[in-house]
């Protein structure tokens, strides 16, 4: 099994290296979209430092959603999913990689981004690098609820939209304990339970979102 995801985990990070357009489209939103917050608010420091943690989680958040109705949809289309599944191996290990995968490819970034674009908001460093952590622990979340999502909308028409409806709810916890990580150490308090959270967010969903997304997956092939 494990050879089995570290195959797969490769194999998806190889074609991702071969479409890298549509690979940085999402840290191009992130950067972008945050980009234009601070020219469109003014120069208001308090302002921004006040927003910005909440605005960085949208953000990536939003960008997230925009690659993962593609987790599946390319190997749906040439039928490599359904023999990936008809060979015997394990629908669970598949989703788990495919979820690595992504979140390397689009999470990944983001957490190196997100220091970076901390600096336009105004962020000391303690801010800064209590929000790179959150998101460190925060946006596998993402790439896991978006995996169920993406295997829950295989196949159907206006996925896209669907799988922002599906995951939104379910990520709002991801997006308040983060941002709330960050808003903490503003006010001189511990970021401690806020990234507990997170972490208990992230155990939580690593055991149940790939079992839920392969069952997912079998129902869509069949």
């Amino acid at each position: 099994m494990r050879n089995l995801f570290i195959a797969l985990y490769l194999r998806d990070l190889r074609l991702a290296m071969r479409r890298r357009v549509e690979a940085l489209l999402p840290l191009a939103f992130f950067v972008v979209a945050l980009a234009l917050f601070p020219l469109g608010l003014g120069p208001e420091r308090e302002v921004l430092r006040q927003i910005g943690p909440g605005l960085v989680w949208v953000c990536a958040l939003l960008a997230a959603m925009l690659s993962v109705t593609q987790l599946y949809a390319a190997d749906f289309a040439d039928g490599s999913l359904e023999q990936m599944l008809l060979s015997g191996h394990s629908a669970i290990v598949v989703a788990a990689a495919k979820s690595a995968a992504h979140w390397t490819v689009t999470g990944a970034p983001l957490v190196v981004a997100a220091p970076i674009l901390g600096v336009l908001f105004d962020m000391d460093h303690a801010s800064i690098a209590v929000l790179a952590f959150s998101l460190l622990l925060g946006t596998p979340v993402l790439s896991l609820l978006g995996s169920v999502g993406a295997a829950l909308t295989l196949g159907l028409r206006g996925a896209g939209m669907l799988v922002f409806l599906l995951v939104l709810p379910l990520a709002i916890p991801a997006l308040v304990f983060g941002s709330g990580a960050v808003a903490a150490v503003d006010g001189g308090q511990s970021a401690g339970a806020h990234c507990s959270i997170l972490g208990a967010l992230l155990i939580f969903t690593a055991l149940l979102a790939p079992p839920a997304a392969a069952a997912a997956l079998r129902i869509a092939l069949e």
